[in-house]
C-alpha cells in the first residue's frame, strides 16, 4: 500500500494507527506533518478528554481550528509554559512556521490553498478520516501568557470526502453529513467498537441509520452506527 491509497478513504472510515501510517505511506510520529514525501499535508487532531491541544470543530464540520503545536521538552523543559515556535534553534521552520507559511503563500501570492488530509483519534491506536480540508488562515493567541497558534481549515471543495477526483467529492451545501466529534465517540463506546451487525472489529465505518440523503441527521447518535464494510456495501446497494 502507498500513499496514493488515501484516495480510497471516505468520511467516517475507521483505521488503525498502522493502517493510517500505510495508508499515507510515512510514519507519522507527530501531529503537524507539511508535506510528507508523499506530498500530502497531514494533521492529527483529537477531541476527546484530555487532549494535549485545543482543537475546534464547527457544528456543522465545515470548519476546523487547530492548535499549533509547542516546542519538544528537548528544547525547553515545561513546553506549556512558553510561546509555541515558528523556528526551531536552528533557524528552519518548525511545522507551526512551514504552516504560516502556507497561508502566507495563499494570500500574497495567490498560490491554491494547502489541502490537509485530517484524521481524528477516537481512541488509543484508533482514527477516523474526517476528509481533506483547505488551510486558509491563521491567528496567534495569547493564553496564560504566551503565544499559541490557531489554525483556520475549511472543507475542501476539491476532496472534500475522497481524495480522488471521482463523483463522491461532497458538495459544500452537505456538509454538515459530517459527524461530530462527540457523536463519534457516543457511537463507538455504545458499539462497543464493533460492527452491530456481525461483531467485526476491523474494516468498520461510521454510518447513517437514515441516510443522510435521506434527512437522516448526522448529530443524533441515535442515527449513527458501526458497521463493517461488508455490511456498509450491503446496505448502499440496497438503498441505490
Amino acid at each position: 500500500m502507498t500513499g496514493n491509497a488515501v484516495a480510497d478513504l471516505h468520511l467516517g472510515d475507521i483505521i488503525s494507527y498502522n493502517e493510517m501510517c500505510l495508508t499515507i505511506g510515512a510514519s507519522l510520529q507527530r501531529g503537524m506533518n507539511y508535506r510528507l514525501p508523499s506530498g500530502k499535508t497531514v494533521i492529527l487532531m483529537s477531541r476527546r478528554h484530555g487532549a494535549p491541544y485545543e482543537d475546534q470543530v464547527s457544528e456543522d464540520g465545515h470548519t476546523l481550528v487547530y492548535e499549533g503545536h509547542d516546542c519538544s521538552k528537548s528544547v525547553h523543559q515545561f513546553p506549556k509554559q512558553v510561546d509555541q515556535p515558528d523556528k526551531n534553534p536552528s533557524g528552519s521552520l518548525t511545522q507551526n512556521g512551514l504552516f504560516v507559511q502556507a497561508i502566507h503563500n495563499l494570500k500574497e501570492k495567490s498560490l491554491d490553498p494547502e489541502q490537509v488530509v485530517v484524521f481524528e483519534k477516537i481512541r488509543d491506536g484508533i482514527w477516523v478520516f474526517n476528509g481533506v480540508f483547505d488551510l486558509v488562515d491563521y491567528t496567534i493567541d495569547h493564553s496564560s501568557g504566551r503565544k499559541v497558534f490557531k489554525f483556520k481549515l475549511t472543507i475542501s471543495n476539491s476532496g472534500a470526502g475522497h481524495t480522488s477526483e471521482s463523483s463522491s467529492r461532497i458538495d459544500l451545501a452537505e456538509d454538515d453529513r459530517i459527524i461530530p466529534s462527540w457523536v463519534k465517540l457516543e457511537v463507538w463506546k455504545r458499539d462497543k467498537g464493533k460492527c452491530v451487525i456481525c461483531g467485526a472489529q476491523s474494516h468498520l465505518h461510521f454510518d447513517h441509520i437514515i441516510p443522510y440523503s435521506k434527512g437522516g441527521s448526522s448529530k443524533d447518535p441515535l442515527n449513527i452506527q458501526l458497521l463493517c464494510l461488508r455490511h456498509n456495501l450491503q446496505k448502499h446497494a440496497k438503498i441505490e
